[in-house]
């Protein structure tokens, strides 16, 4: 998808207005940080007041009478006011440090397909690599409180989907997203993290060292004003940057109701595709993902399903059945008796003929080897 050009102009998205490209000089970004951080001109009113007067300079040097024929009055008199020298400041102080950027709606480093999505944000904040922000990108997403299978589908996926050329965008959350940003930057196309706060803020804490790693090797992408913390209703916006940077959706579990499933959906609306992997069907896990699948998504199996439908071809290895060390005969036995659903330990030894404990000290053998791994309430569950 390429943006109209004309003459160094670039459009809004449902505007016929232009709005002027300008080169993004030091005076520049002041401009935009001045004309966003104005209180009470929120996005919306940023892109009418763009559409009316071409650039930020243009807006701020407008009069309040002329502002206000195009927004309500307490919106031309925060234009008018402007953000505090302290929130000024400490913008500017941000953006002198190295790696840290404000990527403007006009200019040549802003996401090319996040810039045509229905309501594109005004600014990003960007911590990290800009060039990743036009790389080919694929969002994995999925459950905060995911199951250790879904933690390594989404981390070996990631990784291999990364090493054929996708950068992968998630949001920072735990769960699939932290295992979805760790395989990405594993690969060799990296990884871009969307907040649901201020490019300054991580969370969740637990998370600053994985934040950290992306800052240095991939990206950090946010909308929000600096000092911005958590607050519930950011996190469906951010959502919609997620699957506006991308190609398409993969969610590998998910819950109804997640917020996996709003991002899946924004991503459809966008005209991308989108994808899930299907799980037991007696998970809570699997119904985000089956609903999904009924209503349209492509299955997916392998990280092929999800290259072939992108037209992507890779040299990377399926990661499907990934090289662990060989089981032994007795070890082999067990993972058949156990199935792919959690079970306990006596269910195991009933199956295969085994003591407790001889079945436990196999399980110790294969949870070492990565072929199973113990899950709540004192469950195993068979990983390969």
């Amino acid at each position: 998808m390429t943006a109209l050009r004309l003459s160094g102009i670039l459009p809004i998205p449902g505007s016929t207005t232009p709005l002027e490209s300008q080169p993004a000089s030091r005076g520049n970004l002041a401009a935009w940080l001045r004309f966003t951080l104005a209180p009470g001109v929120f996005e919306r009113w940023q892109r009418t007041l763009l559409q009316a007067f071409g650039t930020p300079d243009n807006a701020l040097g407008a009069s309040t009478r002329s502002a206000k024929c195009v927004v309500p009055e307490h919106v031309a008199q925060g234009l008018a006011r402007g953000p505090s020298d302290d929130v000024m400041a400490t913008a500017l102080r941000w953006l002198d440090k190295p790696g840290h950027h404000l990527v403007a709606i006009t200019d040549a480093q802003y996401p090319e397909l996040l810039r045509h999505i229905y309501d594109p944000p005004t600014v990003l904040y960007v911590v990290g690599r800009l060039d990743l922000l036009n790389a080919p990108c694929l969002a994995v997403v999925g459950s905060r409180n995911a199951t250790p299978q879904g933690l390594q589908d989404a981390q070996v996926f990631s990784q291999a989907l990364s090493d054929a050329g996708l950068t992968i965008v998630s949001g920072l959350a735990l769960g699939i997203d932290a295992a979805a940003h760790r395989g990405g930057l594993a690969g060799s196309a990296s990884s871009i993290a969307v907040l649901g706060t201020g490019a300054d803020r991580v969370y969740p804490r637990r998370n600053a060292a994985l934040a950290a790693d992306l800052a240095a090797q991939g990206a950090i992408v946010s909308e929000f004003p600096l000092g911005t913390p958590p607050r519930a209703e950011h996190f469906p916006r951010r959502n919609r940057i997620i699957s506006g940077l991308s190609r398409g959706v993969l969610v590998v579990e998910a819950a109804l109701g997640s917020g996996s499933l709003i991002t899946a959906y924004e991503a459809a609306e966008q005209g991308r595709d989108v994808f899930a992997i299907p799980g037991p069907i007696h998970s809570p896990l699997s119904r985000g993902c089956h609903k999904l699948l009924k209503d349209g998504a492509g299955l997916v199996e392998c990280v092929g399903d999800v290259l072939e439908e992108l037209r992507i071809e890779s040299a990377a290895p399926n990661p499907v059945g990934a090289a662990r060390p060989e089981c032994t005969q007795q070890q082999r036995l067990m993972l058949e008796a156990m199935g792919y659903a959690p079970v306990t330990i006596d269910a195991i030894g009933a199956a295969c003929g085994r003591n407790i404990a001889e079945v436990t000290a196999t399980l110790s053998e294969l949870e070492l080897t990565g072929h199973v791994s113990s899950v709540a309430g004192g469950l195993f569950q068979r990983m390969a």
